[in-house]
């Protein structure tokens, strides 16, 4: 079960994959049989890893409105509320097109311009995860993007989860594919007889598709590459050890390899949570996958005080961080590195998974030091646009002609002397 251990033990407890040689070489050897063998090879890759046989991935409006019959009605208006929850709080990250003219008649500007095609990876197998639909294709939508295209693992039967059908239609999803793993990642890259080639891919899933998303890096563009889920807990005397708990087995429940940290300078708080964790662990369904979480990555960490607190939790860059202290607020200026901040006793890392708003797709293992939660950027290209003036290049065209020369450029420079010299012999 989960331990006390030292600040120095902490790093050994996150589980950052790389992929063993030989998962490298079986997604290498599937993205090979794609480009090659399309359709074809997709059918018999979902056959074998997925148990379907299928002649036609493509998911029908028939299909998408009778998963949604399926679905219990509750479920349907939650997901449809924090769609809307989710689409509000995208729209504020909206950015728009702008320039400028300076007093020369030079104009300056970014075009901001949305993606035309997007293709997002929902998993399936051990869970599945509606919520990771609007999560990924809400601000694809908002941002403007012209065509999202769904793949998802197909049950051995042939259908989808239906809560995930229902999501997608919820959220906007174009079209929906029956194909899952390395393969999905492949087709959505260079494209099938029936799957269009996409210009980017987002969306988590296990390591061969994380790793086939890297393979493809610069075919197309991915969101990041997705780690195991981790939470980091920083908690003091006031914290409730049943809340601590729960909050840290929200995590662990995810998959054997999640990681849940306590950091909190009591010491008698960090006993009562590991107890807590037991009694809790015990009743939950996915017991075995929590036990096998805090046995390798969870760990309780004693710190003097809380400012060692927040100095071990920017070492981490957790994807979340909770803030189960008497004033959250005043610490909040200490958090230089985490996905996503949760202040206050009534802030349970799953409401921000499921209702809150922000997004849940956040950077892992560490990334956190340099990447952002996925967001309306992730959906848009920004062009420069430069007008300059004849009277800005006679201004400045030495300037430019002294920076190329000094590089070795000399058509650069020539590029720019042909004009000043024209314009001096018209002189």
């Amino acid at each position: 079960m989960i331990r006390i251990v030292s600040k120095e033990e902490l790093d050994t407890r996150r589980k950052v994959e790389r992929g063993t040689k030989q998962q490298l070489e079986t997604v290498q050897e599937i993205i090979r049989l794609v480009k090659q063998e399309g359709d074809s090879a997709l059918r018999t890759l979902t056959s074998k890893f997925d148990g379907a046989d299928l002649q036609n991935f493509e998911v029908s409006g028939k299909e998408m409105a009778a998963a949604q019959t399926r679905v219990d009605q509750t479920v349907i208006h939650a997901l449809t509320k924090a769609a809307s929850r989710i689409r509000q709080f995208h729209e504020r990250q909206r950015q728009q097109s702008w320039f400028i003219t300076e007093a020369d008649g030079t104009i300056l500007g970014q075009k901001v311009l949305p993606l035309e095609r997007v293709g997002v990876y929902v998993p399936g197998g051990k869970a599945a995860y509606p919520s990771s639909v609007l999560m990924n294709v809400i601000p694809a939508k908002v941002a403007g993007v012209e065509e999202v295209i769904m793949v998802t693992p197909p049950l051995p039967g042939g259908d989808v989860y239906a809560p995930t059908l229902a999501a997608a239609r919820i959220a906007g999803v174009d079209r929906v594919y029956k194909v899952g793993g390395a393969q999905a990642i492949a087709a959505l890259a260079y494209g099938t007889e029936s799957i269009p080639r996409v210009d980017k891919i987002v969306g988590p899933g296990n390591i061969y598709v994380a790793l086939a998303k890297q393979a493809v890096f610069g075919q197309v563009d991915i969101d990041s590459i997705a780690g195991p889920s981790e939470i980091v807990v920083i908690a003091d005397a006031s914290a409730d050890p049943v809340h601590v708990a729960a909050d840290l087995l929200s995590q662990a429940e995810h998959d054997s390899r999640a990681s849940a940290v306590c950091i909190t300078p009591s010491r008698i708080l960090a006993g009562q949570v590991a107890e807590e964790v037991a009694v809790q662990c015990a009743r939950l369904p996915r017991r075995k996958i929590a036990e096998a979480s805090l046995e390798n990555y969870g760990a309780i960490c004693v710190v003097k005080d809380l400012d060692e607190a927040f100095s071990v939790a920017n070492r981490l860059a957790p994807e979340h961080l909770e803030l189960m202290v008497s004033d959250p607020w005043k610490w909040l200026a200490e958090v230089k590195h985490a996905g996503a901040v949760f202040l206050g006793m009534h802030s349970p890392e799953a409401v921000g998974d499921y209702w809150a708003g922000p997004n849940h797709v956040l950077p892992t293992s560490g990334t956190a030091r340099f990447f952002s939660p996925l967001n309306i950027d992730h959906f848009v290209k920004k062009t420069s646009i430069i007008f300059y003036s004849e009277d800005a290049l006679q201004r400045d065209g030495e300037n430019v002609i002294a920076m190329a020369e000094a590089e070795g450029l000399t058509a650069h420079a020539e590029s720019v002397r042909v004009r000043l010299n024209k314009k001096r012999a018209g002189e």
